[in-house]
């Protein structure tokens, strides 16, 4: 009875070490994560057509014109008359002629304020709109490589999750088998040991 007792624990012994042997076997190396392509670029939007700005008012007629004195002088009586009136009023004329010379420059110079003004928002706002667009371009393209960053690491995960589920399912099915092939066994040598 002990050489079949030995012969039964060394077979117990020998399906052991092949459960074990199997469960040692080598797991297969988890996948390669997949690569992350380089971010493609984002398409450029084309900008508008430049819409033609107002054109600046003429100033010449004003220009000619501000010193308002008739282009030629009445002759006869009515001329006589005109010129003495003009020694009467020769001062409110001449405030009123420089009146007017000023009033011309100061248009004049209204003009060139509004065009420097216009010229230096327009450049500011180019600036200020062109690094806001910059920035926008800029945290695209980070946001272009983060999402490529991120489906791959799904990906990944998807893969090792796959792995760890197979490789418990292996092993869950291969310790079934060798407990079912140990069942059997344990049922022969019970039947030996119940004959003997």
């Amino acid at each position: 009875m002990s050489d079949e007792r030995d012969r039964i624990s060394a077979e117990l012994r020998r399906i052991r070490d092949g459960v074990r042997q199997k469960a040692l076997l080598p797991h297969e190396v988890l996948p390669k994560p997949r690569e992350i392509p380089p971010p493609t670029s984002i398409p450029k939007e084309e900008l508008p057509k430049e819409q033609e700005l107002p054109k600046r008012p003429d100033a010449t007629a004003v220009n000619a014109l501000y010193r308002a004195e008739p282009e030629r002088e009445p002759s006869g009586l009515r001329g006589l008359i005109g010129r003495l009136l003009l020694r009467v009023f020769r001062e409110r004329k001449e405030a009123q002629r420089t009146w007017n010379a000023r009033q011309v420059e100061l248009d004049n110079e209204i003009l060139a304020y509004i065009d420097t003004r216009f010229e230096r928002t327009h450049a500011h706002y180019d600036r200020i709109l062109g690094l806001y667009g910059r920035h926008l371009g800029e945290a695209d393209e980070r946001h272009m490589i983060l999402q490529e960053e991120l489906v791959a690491h799904v990906h990944d995960l998807v893969k090792r999750i796959d792995l760890v589920l197979s490789e418990g399912e292996r092993g869950r099915l291969s310790a079934e088998f060798a407990l079912r092939e140990l069942r059997e066994r344990l049922l022969a040598l019970e039947a030996r040991l119940l004959e003997g």
